[in-house]
């Protein structure tokens, strides 16, 4: 069914108005966009204003934004990266059209009365499916949630009317750093971490370690045999803890054509092909695959004290074998296995994941990942500098 004069100028208008704004947009682009001359235009709204009217009132922009929102977020028993995760998907929303938020707010002085009712009315309906969101996936909160969604959206326009109209302001270091900011600021743990002597913006130090000695830990779990090279892959190409390794069994592990993954407790984690450069075969020959092939034994545990012994490993068994591996590396004598998972999850974040999806492949909230973000940074900014003065 054709659409009517009308729908075509509001479609055409809201198009326009979405990628240039309110002033930067004539009611000439409109009528050309939408196949109409501009007499069509005024007799049917009066003039630009009258459009706008029409697109804040007709337009199921807000709903559709409320509704796709409610059906792609998904929350998470961490209340911190819960609201972190809707806001960031609310930000990349309103990032779509930076031209139409600053009209909004920069020129809504200039609209007429019938406008700003008609924008208020749209905000608030926006408003009310974040409350909505809010009440189902965090009932214990500081804020009622009609409350938290208020400051919440307008802490977010007011990100995308800073970045969009300023440089070098130096109000956040990025956008990871101020949804953190904003998150922890609406849920109170930036006051209660002050109230506690705590200090935030100072995070403790990651024992991670240098490429060269991981490559060299793992050639060293290699002369021992198939299973100490199968589990110091393990635990430097997944990230995973000593606690998780031993409760591991067979069938949680996958190795397919295209992935190769552990399923951890309520969490996939994926084990790389490569580490720092290096790459350890392949998804369906590397380490592990190699030593559960090469196992005559029927134990379902991943790892085994020794063949006439097939029972799960312990902690400590972990611990004994990390320390005869770095026994003749020069290594300090902090280094654990420990710093197996800290490693991991320097270099995912170096090779570009996300905070938020290191979260769920690490099982640690953002605010915890926050030390290995500042630590993935030092060794970026290093690396930078010598490929610098290579040149």
């Amino acid at each position: 069914m054709a659409k009517s004069s009308r729908e075509s100028l509001i479609q055409a208008a809201l198009q326009l108005f979405l990628a240039q704004g309110v002033s930067q947009t004539t009611t000439r682009q409109i009528a050309d966009l939408a196949g109409v001359n501009e007499v069509t235009l005024f007799r049917n709204f009066g003039n630009k204003y009258g459009l706008l009217q029409a697109v804040l009132t007709a337009a199921p922009t807000f709903r559709n934004l409320g509704e796709g929102l409610m059906e792609q977020t998904i929350a998470t028993s961490d209340r911190h990266q819960t609201l972190k995760t809707y806001a960031g998907e609310c930000l990349a929303a309103l990032e779509q059209a930076p031209a139409f938020v600053r009209s909004l707010i920069g020129e809504a002085g200039q609209f007429p009365d019938d406008n700003r009712q008609a924008l208020g009315q749209r905000i608030q309906e926006a408003s009310q499916y974040v409350a909505q969101y809010l009440e189902h996936t965090m009932p214990n909160r500081h804020f009622a949630a009609g409350q938290l969604s208020g400051y919440l959206g307008a802490l977010l326009v007011g990100y995308v009317v800073i970045e969009s109209t300023s440089d070098g302001h130096g109000l956040w270091a990025n956008r990871e750093n101020f949804l953190d900011g904003l998150v922890g600021l609406l849920l109170g743990e930036t006051f209660a971490n002050q109230a506690n002597g705590a200090t935030p913006l100072t995070p403790t130090p990651v024992q991670d370690l240098p490429a060269p000695w991981v490559h060299q830990i793992l050639a060293q779990a290699k002369a021992v045999n198939a299973q100490d090279y199968a589990l110091a892959y393990l635990l430097l190409a997944a990230g995973l803890e000593p606690a998780e390794v031993v409760a591991l069994t067979r069938s949680q592990h996958l190795s397919a054509k295209t992935q190769h993954t552990l399923q951890v407790g309520d969490r996939q984690v994926p084990i790389n092909q490569w580490i720092w450069g290096k790459r350890y075969g392949s998804y369906t020959s590397n380490p592990l695959t190699k030593w559960l092939k090469s196992r005559k034994d029927e134990s379902p545990w991943l790892f085994i004290k020794t063949d006439e012994e097939p029972v799960a490993f312990s902690v400590e068994d972990i611990v004994e074998k990390w320390a005869a591996w770095v026994h003749d590396l020069s290594l300090p004598s902090l280094s654990q296995p420990e710093q197996a998972k800290s490693t991991w999850c320097v270099e995912m974040l170096t090779r570009g994941m996300t905070v938020e999806n290191l979260s769920l492949l690490s099982g640690l909230s953002p605010a915890q990942l926050q030390p290995y973000v500042q630590r993935a940074r030092e060794k970026a900014a290093l690396e930078q500098a010598r490929e610098l003065d290579q040149k």
